[in-house]
């Protein structure tokens, strides 16, 4: 195959060089004759931190509209999906050239009757240990557990488990070498998980000054869906008649979480970038994420950077350093200074092969 030449500045450092793709890896040094793909801004692929791939509305899907939503999720840039639960057996993915590098957690596990239909193992408090045991041994190194949900009983959001049987789980899990995250909305459970030595939170609206300072201290990261949690309202408008307290719990999330994502980054909590597509949302939308993030105060520069090579460095993943394997996207602005541009990739560039726009 003929080495393939990309022009212009490459991020994070934006010093503009020629980077070179010769059997699938990067390199700085000349190659004569190398083919000119794409002249731009050359940015380390795009990191979906939150990705729900093979999951919809209903539950699993099959292969054919799985390879559709890892294709949406490639052509909009995003080469590396952490996988945050899903029903679907999705390891032939990873032997696909074409798709997306995938992290997969497995299947999450919640408490019986007690979460969406057909997500989810659903299981009682002394067999949450076991089955994240299961799913660790089973995954690329993440499991994730239901923190909260609403709770009939309760009438509002309350923990999935009690905290002790969520400290078992957790330390289940990473003694099979797996990281541990949870879904949380809101506050009631967050503590004792992180008294337990969770390795992030999804969500995190109802987390405290505190909390985040503990999360800074130990590097738990925060993957915080602003996509998601802008439906807040929505949720609480359809729950209000039966239950108005999780109906008043959910709009004061929503009221708060611009506060907790700014304390977040004050206080130095690692943040990824997840559109829950798959979930939540539509797959393909981790540009919308970004710009979410940005719209809500974050500084430009670390949203794009947590999109890219600091969520690639986090999962365990080269960026475009000699000898890394070529996975890049190239814009034709500065994606830092307009994250708008992350819309609009140019080229896409997947192991090395052109699987997306370019020549023209």
């Amino acid at each position: 195959m003929a080495a393939l030449k990309f022009s212009g500045p490459v991020l994070p450092d934006g010093q503009s060089r020629d980077l070179y793709v010769v059997d699938g890896t990067v390199t700085y040094e000349p190659q004569a004759g190398a083919d000119t793909v794409a002249r731009g801004w050359i940015l380390p692929g795009l990191v979906d931190a939150h990705n729900h791939l093979g999951l919809e509305d209903h539950g699993a899907v099959d292969e054919s509209e799985i390879e559709a939503q890892a294709l949406a999720d490639r052509d909009a840039g995003a080469l590396l999906l952490r996988d945050c639960g899903s029903p679907a057996d999705t390891r032939w993915v990873e032997q696909r050239e074409d798709l997306p590098r995938l992290v997969r957690a497995g299947r999450h596990v919640a408490r019986t009757k007690r979460y969406i239909r057909n997500y989810a193992h659903e299981v009682e408090p002394a067999d949450l240990a076991p089955y994240l045991a299961r799913e660790a041994r089973g995954s690329d190194g993440w499991v994730k557990v239901v923190g909260d949900w609403i709770s009939r009983d309760a009438g509002d959001l309350a923990p999935s488990f009690p905290a002790e049987a969520f400290a078992e789980a957790i330390a289940a899990a990473q003694a099979e070498g797996a990281k541990v995250t949870a879904h949380c909305f809101g506050r009631d459970v967050l503590q004792g998980l992180l008294d337990a030595g969770i390795d992030c939170i999804e969500h995190g609206t109802g987390l405290s000054l505190d909390q985040l300072d503990q999360m800074a201290a130990r590097g738990v990261a925060l993957v915080p869906t602003v996509m998601q949690t802008a439906k807040f309202p929505t949720f609480a408008e359809q729950g209000r008649e039966k239950f108005p307290a999780y109906a008043a719990t959910m709009e004061d999330l929503f009221a708060r979480r611009r506060e907790v994502l700014m304390s977040a980054h004050e206080a130095g909590v690692p943040m990824y970038v997840g559109s829950d597509g798959g979930g939540a949302q539509r797959h393909g939308w981790l540009a919308g994420e970004v710009q979410a993030m940005v719209e809500l105060g974050l500084p430009a520069a670390d949203v794009v950077a947590a999109a890219s090579w600091r969520g690639r460095d986090w999962l365990g993943f080269d960026g475009l350093a000699e000898g890394a394997s070529a996975d890049l996207v190239v814009y034709d602005r500065d994606p830092v200074a307009d994250p708008t541009a992350l819309w609009e990739p140019v080229c896409v560039v997947l192991r090395g092969r052109v699987v997306g726009a370019a020549p023209a």
